[in-house]
C-alpha cells in the first residue's frame, strides 16, 4: 500500500490549477439525507419523546419503554470514573485542568462586562451573561471522543451556563436499523463508553441521554417532555447530525457546521522528517476526506518526508484510511520561500497549522487565517487535540477566514447598556432627530425631541 500525496511546486505553470483542484471539497448536502432529517425533525417536534424512542429503536437498536430508560445520571458518571485505570483518571483530570485554566483566562480577556460614562454623564457599556442551558452532542457510533466532551462542556461550565445537557448514542452492535416503534419494557443495553461517561463526571455535565442522530438534535432544539430545550447545540456528528444542526439554527444557536479535518505543516526543513510525516498521518487517519498538506521551500526535505511516509505507513493500524486521505487530498508543496509558504497558508486558512521551524515566532506574525497555530517542532497538533488547553473545536474548509475556535464566548451573550443623562439627551436628541426625520420616521424623532429642554410636549 502506497501513500503518495500530490507533489506541487509554486514555480510550475500548472501550480494554480492543480492547487485549487486539490483544495476543492464539496460541501453540497445529499438531498436524501436532507429530506430524511427534515422528516425526523418535524416528527420529534410533533410527537416529542415517542418519536425519539421510535428512532432510537430503529437506528440504534436500543429498545426502551420510556425516556427515563435512556437517561444517564450523576451516579453513572461517578461509577464510570471510579472504574477507570489510574492512568486514565489522571489523564482526564490533567487534560480537564489545562482546558479549564485556558478558558478561565479567555473569559477574563473577552468575557467580562464593562461600562463607562461619557463627558455628558451618560453610561454606556456591555453586560455579558451566560446561556441558561447548552446541549452537547458527543459521537458514540463508530467512535467515541471523551476529549470532545471536555472541549465542549468545560468552556460552557466556565462561561457559567446553568445546565449542560449531553446526548450520546449507544447503539447495540450488530443491530439492523429497520425497526419501528420500541416495544420493550426496559432499555436494551447499548455500547456505553466508560471513558466518555467519566469525562462527563470530570467536566460537570448536568444530565445525559443515550440518544443520537437527528432525533437527538431535534429533542434538544425543540424540547420534549423529558429532554429540556437548550439554547445552543455544540459538538460534532455525522452527516445527519450536521444537517439537523443546520436546520434548527435560528430556533437554537449552533457552534458550526464542520467539514473534514485538516492539517497544514509549514516547515523550514529543521524538524525530523518522521515527526512531520506522523503529523500528516494524525489528521489523515480521521477520514478518507481529511486533508494533510506540507509547505516547504526545501525540495530535499520534501523528499525526506515522502520517504518517512513510505517507511511509517505500514506500521499504522489505520493505514488504509491514511493512504486514501493522502492520495486523494494530500499535497507536498515546494515553495520559493517561507514567506510564500505563509501567504499560501493564509489562502488555505487551515483548521490546524503547524509552524515546524527553528524560529516559529519569525513567521507567526505573517499567519492571519488559521483555526489554531502550533508553534515549533515540539508542538504536535495531537497535543492540542487532547490536553494543551486551547479548544480543539476549530473552523474547517477555509472558514477560519471569518470564524473562530469554540470558546467561552460561544456560551455567552452580550447586551448593550445605555443610560442617557439629561445633558446627554440634549446633544444626542438633536442628532437622533435629524437622522430620524431624514429616514421619514417621525415618531423616532419626536421621542428624542420630547426629552430636550424647552421642547413642548
Amino acid at each position: 500500500m502506497n501513500a503518495r500525496p500530490l507533489r506541487l511546486s509554486t514555480t510550475k505553470a500548472d501550480f494554480e490549477a492543480l492547487f485549487q483542484q486539490r483544495l476543492h471539497w464539496s460541501a453540497d448536502t445529499d438531498a436524501a439525507i436532507e429530506q430524511r432529517v427534515a422528516d425526523i425533525l418535524a416528527d420529534v417536534k410533533a410527537r416529542g419523546d415517542a418519536a425519539v424512542l421510535d428512532y432510537t429503536a430503529r437506528f440504534d437498536g436500543l429498545q426502551a419503554a420510556t425516556m427515563a430508560d435512556l437517561e444517564l445520571h450523576q451516579a453513572d458518571f461517578k461509577a464510570a470514573f471510579d472504574g477507570l485505570p489510574e492512568a486514565q483518571k489522571r489523564a482526564l483530570q490533567d487534560a480537564a485542568a489545562r482546558i479549564r485554566s485556558y478558558h478561565e483566562a479567555q473569559k477574563k480577556a473577552c468575557g467580562e462586562s464593562w461600562q463607562y460614562r461619557d463627558a455628558d454623564g451618560s453610561l454606556l457599556g456591555q453586560t455579558v451573561t451566560p446561556l441558561d442551558r447548552a446541549g452537547i452532542y458527543v459521537p458514540g457510533g463508530k467512535a467515541a471522543y471523551p476529549s470532545s466532551l471536555l472541549m465542549n462542556a468545560i468552556p460552557a461550565h466556565v462561561a457559567g451556563v446553568g445546565e449542560i445537557i449531553m446526548v450520546v448514542p449507544t447503539p447495540v452492535r450488530g443491530s439492523v436499523a429497520t425497526g419501528g416503534a420500541a416495544g420493550g419494557k426496559t432499555a436494551a443495553r447499548g455500547e456505553r463508553n466508560e471513558l466518555v461517561l467519566a469525562a462527563a463526571y470530570v467536566a460537570g455535565v448536568s444530565r445525559a441521554f443515550t440518544i443520537g442522530g437527528a432525533q437527538a438534535v431535534a429533542a434538544m432544539a425543540y424540547g420534549t417532555a423529558t429532554v429540556p430545550r437548550v439554547d445552543k447545540i455544540t459538538g460534532p456528528g455525522n452527516a445527519y447530525v450536521a444537517a439537523a444542526k443546520r436546520r434548527v439554527f435560528g430556533t437554537v444557536g449552533i457552534d458550526m457546521i464542520a467539514g473534514p479535518s485538516e492539517i497544514l505543516v509549514l516547515a523550514d526543513g529543521s524538524t525530523p522528517p518522521d515527526w512531520v510525516a506522523m503529523d500528516l498521518f494524525s489528521q489523515a487517519e480521521h477520514d478518507e476526506l481529511a486533508q494533510s498538506i506540507l509547505l516547504c521551500p526545501d525540495a530535499a526535505y520534501i523528499d525526506a518526508v515522502q520517504a518517512a511516509i513510505d517507511k511509517l505507513l505500514p506500521e499504522m493500524p489505520r493505514r488504509e484510511i491514511i493512504a486514501a486521505s493522502l492520495n486523494g487530498r494530500g499535497a507536498l508543496i515546494h515553495t520559493r520561500s517561507m514567506q510564500e509558504a505563509c501567504a499560501i497558508s493564509n489562502r488555505i486558512a487551515p483548521e490546524h497549522l503547524e509552524v515546524s521551524s527553528k524560529a516559529p515566532h519569525q513567521w507567526e506574525p505573517l499567519l492571519i487565517h488559521a483555526g489554531a497555530i502550533f508553534l515549533g517542532a515540539y508542538t504536535s497538533e495531537s497535543l492540542g487535540d487532547y490536553c494543551a488547553g486551547p479548544n480543539h473545536v476549530l473552523p474547517t474548509s477555509g472558514t477560519a477566514r471569518f470564524s473562530s475556535p469554540l470558546g467561552v464566548y460561544d456560551f455567552q451573550k452580550r447586551s448593550s447598556l445605555i443610560e442617557v443623562s439629561e445633558a446627554g439627551a440634549q446633544t444626542l436628541g438633536q442628532t437622533a432627530s435629524v437622522l430620524a426625520h431624514g429616514e421619514g420616521l417621525q415618531a423616532h424623532a419626536r421621542a428624542a425631541e420630547m426629552r430636550m429642554r424647552g421642547n413642548k410636549a
